[in-house]
């Protein structure tokens, strides 16, 4: 190396040192420019912080939902960013962009550094690990073009009865009662749901919600489409687009003037929504905005104030976590009611509106285990909750069961005996120490008790999508198994974990056996 490009070296080292030991020393001033608390002071202001600008976008998340080192080095950081905190070599400093001090945020990270537990205690289960009545039934295998276990969909037609599933691969199947399947469409991305059209003379009609992208990313690209597949030639015709990852949608004459309008959810990433789609006089679709916010994620329709106009619930389960009601205000949009909200951690997954204690008012099934994001850790506080209506659309939690990862419940009353039990999946389950748990029947017994069974079919997949009907038309409700397999691994969050799901079987049918009883 010749001299003057070893000086030049040396130059580029001091400045880049002399830069971070100024920015480090810039850091430090902001962060104790004011003067210091003693322990209790400091975390009385930590905490009166964090209410002040968690509470702004979503619901306070106390210390105690994670562990120190997840809040250290997953949720903070996070949080970070979105307050406009910069981070430089692990290192925080407010600029003129930021919402709030570098002394400010350090006494935000401080108080939950210090009131956060090591680790979490994690309910073990309890449940037995039986067939429960159903017995399985899989797909027969068909080693040339086979359906991927890359499910993204599961519904039966109530129609023709039978059972549709799609995949990441844009494709939809439909299977028979055997489960011998058969190719009906490819779409432009996966599909997320299906609305069948309820007029028997068109059975072969359906709305589909394309998501777009998969990938957790703020491109919309997500469609709700037209389809028709009762031809050789399947149509496509594309009602809205540019839509934020949507996953269902919902349809209804909204505004009562004979069309057919449709409600659909956007999850997005940082940036989702729920949509309006108002169908005009020469069949165009009038798209609007009923809320600006990620994390939309099921959808129910419904009367709910027994006006005469459809309503809609929504539950949004990114940022700020809960169920919403939009009130149908007859004049072609909605008033917004909160029914029930969860911190940001929860990882709200689904919800169903079922009469638990059949007093005629409609309660709440619900769900949290989405586990893919800033705090990868098992919680004690996923799994399966009921809360009561207790009259005009107020609700108190009255049943919760612990499962890790839980991403759906839909409550039926399985073996006719007039009490609603409950199937549940898990897509993050405990895979290392309680596989089982991927699949978990809650059997109803009496005064709102339920007896856990762990099916065990963790061997043949790991379960992302869910459907109750009856496939095989004995009259008792079956439970359709949706496996995503492929590509899986890298979302589990232990180490350790060796499970070979399945990768040639994108479902299976849980079977009920109920009525063979009789």
């Amino acid at each position: 190396m010749s001299g003057k490009k070893s000086r030049s070296v040396v130059i580029a080292i001091i400045f880049l040192f002399g830069f971070t030991a100024i920015l480090f020393s810039v850091i430090s001033s902001c962060s104790n420019n004011n003067p210091k608390l003693n322990a209790a002071d400091s975390l009385i202001v930590g905490r009166r912080l964090a209410q002040q600008y968690c509470k702004s976008c979503h619901q306070f998340p106390e210390p105690d939902l994670i562990d120190k080192k997840t809040w250290e080095f997953g949720v903070l950081p996070a949080m970070a960013k979105q307050l406009k905190i910069q981070n430089y070599m692990g290192q925080y400093f407010a600029d003129t962009t930021s919402a709030l001090s570098t002394n400010e945020w350090q006494q935000i990270v401080s108080y939950y550094k210090k009131t956060a537990p090591q680790t979490l205690v994690i309910p073990k289960s309890n449940a037995v690990k039986n067939w429960s009545g159903f017995s399985l039934q899989r797909p027969k295998k068909s080693p040339a073009a086979a359906p991927p276990a890359m499910t993204t969909f599961l519904a039966v037609n109530p129609q023709d009865q039978q059972l549709y599933s799609a995949d990441a691969g844009n494709n939809i199947f439909r299977w028979d009662q055997n489960l011998n399947f058969k190719l009906i469409s490819t779409l432009p991305s996966p599909v997320t749901g299906i609305i069948f059209n309820d007029d028997k003379s068109t059975v072969n009609e359906a709305v589909v919600t394309c998501i777009g992208n998969m990938a957790p990313v703020d491109v919309a690209k997500g469609q709700v489409i037209k389809l028709g597949f009762g031809t050789k030639k399947t149509r496509q015709v594309v009602l809205t687009d540019s839509l934020p990852r949507p996953i269902q949608t919902v349809a209804a004459d909204f505004n009562k003037d004979g069309l057919t309008d449709y409600v659909t959810c956007g999850f997005g990433h940082d940036r989702g929504g729920l949509f309006l789609l108002t169908q005009q006089p020469d069949h165009q679709y009038k798209k609007s905005v009923l809320k600006e916010a990620p994390g939309g994620t099921q959808l129910v329709s419904g009367d709910f104030n027994n006006d005469g106009f459809t309503d809609v619930m929504c539950l949004f389960s990114q940022s700020d976590e809960g169920i919403w009601m939009f009130l149908n205000n007859r004049k072609g949009g909605f008033f917004t009611q909160n029914i029930l909200r969860f911190p940001p951690i929860y990882g709200s997954s689904s919800f169903q509106l079922a009469d638990f204690n059949r007093d005629g008012k409609p309660d709440i099934l619900y769900t949290a285990g989405d586990n893919s994001d800033y705090s990868r850790v098992l919680k004690p506080y996923h799994g399966v909750y009921i809360f009561t209506n207790l009259g005009n659309w107020k609700f108190k939690q009255t049943f919760f069961y612990h499962i890790d990862g839980c991403t759906k419940a839909i409550a039926a009353d399985f073996k006719k005996a007039g009490k609603m039990d409950i199937a549940a999946i898990a897509f993050f389950a405990d895979f290392k120490f309680n596989p089982e748990g991927g699949f978990t029947y809650l059997e109803a017994t009496f005064n709102g008790k339920y007896l856990a069974h762990e099916v065990p079919v963790s061997a043949y997949g790991r379960w992302i999508s869910m459907d109750v009907n009856d496939v095989n038309g004995d009259g008792y409700p079956d439970i359709i198994l949706g496996n995503f397999s492929i590509g899986a691994r890298g979302l589990i969050n232990q180490k350790g974990v060796n499970i070979n799901w399945d990768t040639q079987e994108p479902l299976i049918v849980l079977k009920n056996l109920a009525g063979k009883k009789e």
